[in-house]
């Protein structure tokens, strides 16, 4: 899809472009704000002060599970060796304090109580924690039931490291529960089209779900944002059905699903779309859906760019009735698109709309007023 418009008109887009902090065009790729994936592509400024530290400390949970597989392993392995080397510390500073690093364990002096049998040194006492956390049974060293001390220090390690095993176990399972890490079955067209649905020009993409577990609930909404003369990121919500459904969630998700959007003049895309519209825009979809069996959440998102959407064209049928009434979806026609008779309306009849030549998928041109 390209547009070309009047010199004065080009000549101030391109002044635009030209200066456009924000979605430019750098080398004729246009800069996205979020994947084809879904991956946030915006980055703000990274700061390395006590606030930065304080806010992270206030929020565990939340920087423990946006850390990397390679970091979270690494912080799961050095927490219980820190662990470990607390309570090593610990154990041999009450054996330091009661006498047992300089006495016979095999013969004590009268009147002496041992508190922990045979830790005479940091390596038995290291060796000792690691056992009591472990819980792999006691050998020669262990706890002396007539030292309260060492009982308590003994239950106070047990608690600690009851906690921090829960804590590193809900984050494992947490981490690997996400929602968007569920979601690599659910698919979107890499591109939108343009065409004509019973005399309306609708803007469409098309979902599928290759899970073999059915998903319900499925709601999808998106966004329009475009880059305002100010150099300001304008959103605005846009709205997609889905066959007679209306905004209302699809209640069973089973074949793709074709979601449009009407082209009428009160619609935002109107700006932007040609034969006026200019191309600083993307469009980004959410999709939001649950599990039947375990109401687990789902949720995908995706952006389309002016270049990725196709006018004059239609999905192609995915679903075919063979014999004995089983429908069977050709999963390599999910998003196939055929050409299709399209017109394109001029929905703006402002005295300064200039004359413009509009280029449709290169495949002819036509001149609107």
């Amino acid at each position: 899809m390209a547009t070309t418009a009047a010199s004065s008109s080009g000549s101030s887009s391109d002044r635009k472009s030209a200066t456009s902090p924000l979605m430019a065009k750098p080398h004729a790729h246009q800069q996205r704000l979020v994947s084809k994936d879904g991956r946030s592509l915006v980055r703000g400024p990274v700061y390395h002060g006590r606030a930065t530290w304080l806010g992270a400390l206030r929020d565990v949970w939340g920087t423990w599970l946006s850390l990397r597989w390679r970091w979270m392993v690494l912080g799961f392995c050095g927490s219980f060796l820190l662990h470990w080397l607390l309570f090593a510390v610990l154990w041999y500073l009450l054996a330091h304090a009661n006498g047992d690093l300089t006495v016979d364990h095999d013969n004590p002096p009268p009147g002496h109580t041992l508190c922990v049998k045979y830790v005479t040194g940091f390596t038995a006492a290291f060796s000792f924690a690691l056992e009591t956390q472990l819980t792999i049974g006691y050998g020669t060293m262990y706890p002396n039931a007539d030292c309260p001390t060492a009982i308590a220090l003994l239950a106070l390690q047990m608690l600690l490291g009851l906690m921090l095993e829960a804590f590193i176990t809900g984050a494992f399972m947490a981490k690997f529960s996400r929602p968007h890490k569920r979601c690599s079955g659910i698919l979107f067209s890499p591109q939108a089209v343009v065409c004509e649905v019973e005399g309306q020009c609708c803007l469409m993409f098309r979902v599928c779900n290759l899970l073999s577990r059915p998903l319900v609930d499925v709601y999808v909404s998106a966004v329009l944002y475009e880059e305002r003369e100010d150099h300001t990121l304008h959103q605005t919500a846009l709205e997609f059905t889905l066959d007679g459904l209306g905004s209302r969630p699809c209640p069973l998700f089973l074949s793709p699903l074709t979601f449009l959007h009407p082209l009428t003049p009160d619609s935002p895309l109107s700006c932007v779309l040609p034969p006026v519209g200019q191309s600083q825009f993307e469009l980004v979809v959410f999709l939001s859906a649950s599990q039947e069996g375990t109401g687990s959440a789902y949720h995908k998102r995706t952006s389309y760019l002016p270049d990725e959407i196709q006018y004059g064209r239609c999905f192609s049928k995915a679903m075919v009735l063979h014999g004995k009434a089983q429908n069977n979806l050709d999963t390599m026609c999910y998003f196939d698109t055929h050409l299709c008779p399209l017109m394109v309306p001029n929905t703006h009849t402002n005295s300064r709309d200039k004359e413009c030549v509009v280029q449709v998928n290169g495949e002819g041109n036509d001149k609107t007023e």
